[in-house]
Order: C-alpha cells, then structure tokens, then sequence
C-alpha cells in the first residue's frame, strides 16, 4: 500500500478536522467534518453556524442554503456535517463549508447548558472542570501542553536521551520532606487481630504516590547514560497559591558524566529555549490580552543571549542591599542560610535581573540529601531556575558519586540507610560523575501562556480540599 493511498485512507476513515478544513482549498469534493456548535443565526434566506472540534483555536463557518435545515441546533451540540468548500467572502477565514447534510449527533439543552457565549469567569469553569475545555483559553492550553511536550521530545531525542516510563509507586521519598499521599488498600483481606503490620500493606511494606523519578532515573542512567522522563506526581501540600497543584507533571532528566553545574544548566537553557522558540496560534491567542512588558520578557529569553548565573550567596546580598537601599523590607528577611522566598526569587528575576536567571550553589543544609558536596564543606553544586512572574521553575544538581559522602548525608538526615541501599549500590557498582534536573510542566506552561495560575494549566485541577472529578 503505497505512503499517499495509506494517508488518503485514513482520512476517509477519520473524516477531516476543522485544523485542516481550513488549511484546504475549495474543491467540488464532498467533505465531512464533525464537531460541536458553538453559535447559530438563522436568517430568512440562509442560516449560519460555527462548528468547532478542539483541534485548533477557530472554528469553522458552515453555511446552510436551507435555513429550515439547521432550525434544530443549539449552542454545544454534536453535529456531523456534509457539504463542499468555497472560498469565504467574510474576513477571519478562507473557507467555509456550504452544508448540504446534517446530523446531530447529541443535542444539547440550550437552557441548562452549563457553557454560555458570555464571558466565563476562571472560578466558573474550574466548578466545570468537565466541559470547560470546551471553551477557547482552556482548550488553547490543552494543545500549547501537546505542543510544548513535542518540542521538548524533538530536543531530548536529538541529543540521544533514552525516555523512560518510571514508577508512580514507591516505596521512598525521594525529595526527603514528608509531602507523600500514602497508598493503602481499602480493606485487608484475611488479616487477624494481632498480626503484624507488614500483613495489613498490599506491598508488605508503606507505599505512596511518587514526588519525583529522580533516584529511579539515577538507575536508568546508571545504564543508558541519558534518560528522561515527563510523569504524574504528587504531594501532599496543603499550599493554595498559583503555583501548587496536589497532582501535576514533572519533566526530569538525568544523565552520566556530567561533572559541572554549569553542564546541567546549558542542557535545561537550550531545552528550554526549544519551547520558548514556538510560535503558535494558541500562545498568540493566550497572550492576546495579557501584559505586553511581560511578554517582552518571554520573547527577550528565546533569543540567543546567555541567561544569568548567580550564586545563592550573591542572590542573598543583592537581597539584602536591596532593603538597605530602598527601606522596602521583604516579609522574610533574607538570610544567608535560609531558603528563598517566593518574594526573593520574584525580586530577582523579576526586578534584578529581568529574565531567567539560575542561582547556584545552595547551603547543603537546605537541600535534599543526593545533591553533590562542595569542595567548601558548606555548599552544594546545584541550581533553582528562576523566571520572571513564576519565580522557581526547575531545580536541579550534581548527584553525590563518591560513597563515603552519601552514606554521612543520608546519616545526617536521618534517612535508613537500608532503605536506599539498592541507590548506594549505584555508587558502589561502576558509579559515575552525573546529574540531572526536575522541571514543573504547568509552570512552565504557565510561563510561556501568561497564564497567571497553574490551575488553568492542567485539564483537571487538584489541590487540597479539591478534586471535583
């Protein structure tokens, strides 16, 4: 079967999207489009409809030469539609399809239709999380998701990382802070008063959802040199700012013999730069109305200047001169020794430095136990990536390679050493200088889309005291 009668075939099969009725040409073929209503007018002489499928951000025009024969259409119903491409007269679009069938699928009651043409407030369609992709900005950022995971496939498979399906359960918490949805079965079969607890757990040990795939992609590493994954996690944080969802997206990579922070940070720069780089009809229809200073900056970082490097000590002494200067106080102080703020890490790329920056080498009493000792003693080789109205976006290191060192930092944080023993042998068996990073996807969906709130950025929110459907 020749590569064109295979494509033409299924097409015939799938029937033609609205995406690519519009990029056709008028022809006297016969073309079928199916989809929802999103508008009808029904004048004397002809009537008037816009369908639209989710595969782009317009719709399409369809016009009905009968204007008897759309009288049974409403606002959101399912339609299926026959007819021939002509040339449209109005302005917005090319084409438009003069119908000459109709079915309607599903009808939908226009009175209690939950979706209206008036203007939805964010709150509203989260109460609606069901049919809110429907609408034009939602369904912008389900694609600009599919897009920007595209690219960052595209830029990964160009420099020979291997993907990676990781485990969502497991049986640690990889970041070391306590924030793990417990797994557990609702009922234990067969247990008896007085058994030990090990018989009640489906895995004869604790289990919970993951928080990272970092240590389980160090083993992936450890044998194909180059992985990546983007996966499901979750954390039990009660936090109810813009930023924090209980159930998101983690891209993480991790990869053999890199032995400088400043190796991870080009690989997450030009990576990242690959999506800021896209240009879309659904980025252009999201920032549409949004700040035009802020997209300055977006449009600033996709080009081909370097971003900006600081250590965590310079980052606290800009802060610092920064109070002293203005004698505007931060409501947390910067503290050599104490984590940045939300506040701090927005100052600084928003303000200070105006653009992404990374900031380098953290206290190692801040940061999880894996990350690689300084030659100081008193930091570690990693970096937080911070941009402009998101603050932290990726967080990445050096993973501690030299044994001796790795069982005093997990003795140190009171870690079981026996339950990371299988991450010691990593060391232990042909262990190597390497690294990686974890990047959050609906903030970065929230960075290149405008989009002041992560909820908007993922199809179905969850966060705490939330989860609707």
């Amino acid at each position: 079967m020749s590569r064109v009668f295979a494509s033409a075939l299924r097409t015939a099969r799938l029937g033609k999207t609205v995406r690519q009725v519009l990029a056709s040409t008028p022809t006297d073929e016969l073309v079928q489009v199916n989809g929802w209503v999103r508008s009808v007018r029904l004048q004397k002489r002809v009537a008037f409809a816009m369908v639209h499928d989710g595969t782009c951000t317009q719709s399409l025009q369809v016009v009905f030469p009968d204007p008897r024969m759309p009288h049974r259409l409403t606002n959101g119903a399912s339609v299926r539609l026959t007819g021939r491409l002509s040339s449209s007269p109005g302005p917005g679009q090319a084409v438009e399809l003069l119908a000459e069938s109709l079915d309607i699928l599903g009808e939908c009651d226009p009175v209690t239709y939950p979706i209206q043409k008036q203007t939805l407030s964010s709150d509203y369609l989260r109460d609606h999380a069901h049919l809110r992709l429907r609408t034009d900005s939602p369904g912008a950022v389900l694609r600009l998701r599919g897009q920007a995971m595209q690219a960052l496939h595209r830029y990964f498979e160009r420099h020979d990382f291997t993907y990676a399906h990781t485990p969502i359960l497991t049986s640690s918490d990889a970041e070391g802070a306590g924030e793990t949805f417990r797994v557990a079965p609702l009922t234990s079969p067969g247990s008896t008063a007085g058994a030990p607890a090990h018989s009640y757990e489906f895995f004869a040990k604790p289990a919970y959802l993951t928080v990272s795939s970092q240590l389980h992609l160090e083993a992936i590493a450890s044998a194909v040199a180059r992985t990546w994954t983007l996966s499901p996690c979750f954390r039990a944080e009660r936090s109810q700012t813009n930023r924090h969802l209980a159930e998101f997206w983690m891209l993480e990579a991790e990869w053999a013999f890199v032995d400088s922070v400043a190796g991870l940070t080009q690989v997450v720069e030009d990576a990242l730069k690959e999506v800021l780089r896209l240009n879309t009809t659904e980025r252009r229809l999201l920032w549409k109305d949004a700040d035009s200073d802020k997209h300055a900056l977006l449009e600033e970082a996709a080009g081909d200047a370097q971003w900006a490097h600081m250590t965590y000590d310079a980052a606290i002494r800009a802060l610092q001169l920064r109070e002293a200067s203005s004698g505007v106080k931060f409501q947390f102080p910067p503290v050599w020794g104490h984590a940045l703020q939300s506040e701090h890490e927005r100052w600084l790329a928003d303000e200070l430095v105006c653009g992404p920056v990374f900031v380098t080498d953290y206290p190692a009493a801040l940061k999880p136990f894996y990350m690689r000792l300084n030659d100081d003693g008193k930091t570690v080789a990693c970096f937080d990536l911070l941009v402009p109205g998101i603050g932290e976006l990726v967080g990445g290191s050096l993973r501690e390679e030299r044994l001796e060192l790795l069982e005093a930092a997990l003795e140190r944080h009171g870690m079981d050493k026996e339950a990371y023993r299988w991450y010691l042998e990593l060391r232990k068996f042909g262990g190597a200088p390497h690294g990686g990073f974890g990047l959050g996807f609906e903030r970065l969906i929230s960075w290149i889309g405008g989009i002041d709130n992560v909820r908007e950025c993922i199809p179905m929110p969850r966060w705490a005291g939330r989860m609707l459907l």
